[in-house]
C-alpha cells in the first residue's frame, strides 16, 4: 500500500502516542473523524500498524539488570536455528533476539532483576539449549538513547494544513 503524506502523518502521531483517540489523532493531521478512522483502519489491515502497546519502565518492575549477550552455536543448520529461536521465545527475559553476521550467531537483550537472575537464566535456559557453543554477555551501563518510533522520510508527520471552508 503506497502511503501519501497524511498516512506518513498518522503515522508519525502514532507513533508519538498511541493512545489518541481517532478524534484528537484526526485533529492533528487536519481530517475529519471518519476518514482519519478508515485510513487508519486500512492501515492496521495491511499491517503497516501491527498493534498498540504501553511502553513500562523496567525499573518499576524491579528489572534494573538489561543485558545484551551473544550466542555463538556449534552448527548453523536449519533444524539447529529453528530450535534455538523456538526456546529463546519461550523465555519473557528476552526482548529482542536477532540473528547475526559476524562473529556471533544470535544477539539477545535480556532484562533481569539482578545479576543472580542473569546467571540462572545463562546456566538454567541459555546453556541447555542444544547447538550453544559460547555465551558473551556484555551489562549496559545506562541507557543513554531508547526509542521506538521508526524514523519516516523527511517532512513526514506533517499534513497539508486545512484550507478554509474545506474538509477532508
Amino acid at each position: 500500500m503506497p502511503l501519501d503524506a497524511i498516512d506518513m502523518a498518522i503515522l508519525a502521531e502514532l507513533q508519538r502516542d498511541g493512545s489518541l483517540s481517532n478524534v484528537e489523532l484526526a485533529r492533528r493531521v487536519n481530517l475529519s473523524p471518519s476518514p482519519c478512522l478508515a485510513r487508519v483502519r486500512a492501515l492496521e489491515r495491511v499491517g503497516t500498524i501491527r498493534r498498540y502497546v504501553a511502553l513500562v519502565d523496567p525499573e518499576a518492575l524491579g528489572l534494573g539488570v538489561s543485558v545484551f549477550i551473544s550466542i555463538s552455536l556449534r552448527e548453523q543448520n536449519t533444524a539447529t536455528l529453528a530450535e534455538f529461536e523456538r526456546r529463546i521465545a519461550a523465555h519473557d527475559e528476552v526482548m529482542e533476539a536477532y540473528l547475526m553476521t559476524g562473529d556471533a550467531d544470535y544477539l539477545l537483550r535480556v532484562v533481569v532483576p539482578d545479576i543472580r537472575a542473569l546467571e540462572r537464566f545463562i546456566l538454567e535456559r541459555l546453556s541447555p539449549i542444544p547447538g550453544v557453543e559460547k555465551i558473551r554477555s556484555s551489562f549496559t551501563l545506562k541507557q543513554v538513547r531508547y526509542k521506538t518510533a521508526l524514523p519516516l522520510p523527511a517532512g513526514a508527520g506533517r499534513a497539508a494544513p486545512r484550507r478554509s471552508g474545506t474538509r477532508r
